[in-house]
């Protein structure tokens, strides 16, 4: 992954409270694990940033490298990486990230 791709990559991950980079768009997913994790961040009611990196390949590849995680989607909560539509999914159930939005003062929707 060159710098420039790297430093656009935390220029998104930095500059959004919360930020998926996706397949896709909200409105349009590209695949189901994209879909879910626009369903978990709808139902959750906050607002969030999305890129499709179906887009740019630059940014496909390297927000692999940039997790170090190798699938997309993949969540970034205030510059942290939180994991991808599995993960989401869990802790959306178990609470946690609800709580992960209130303690991180994310905005509403």
């Amino acid at each position: 992954m060159s710098s420039t791709t790297e430093e656009r990559i935390a220029e998104i991950v930095n500059g959004n409270d919360v930020v998926l980079f996706m397949k896709g768009s909200p409105l349009f997913p590209q695949c189901g694990f994209s879909s879910k994790a626009i369903a978990i961040l709808e139902h959750l009611g906050v607002e969030y940033a999305s890129v499709d990196v179906l887009q740019d390949m630059e940014i496909r590849g390297g927000i692999k490298a940039f997790s170090d995680w190798p699938t997309i989607p993949q969540l970034y909560v205030k510059g942290e990486f939180v994991g991808g539509s599995d993960i989401m999914m869990e802790m959306f159930q178990a609470g946690e990230l609800q709580t992960l939005m209130e303690e991180s003062d994310v905005k509403s929707a």
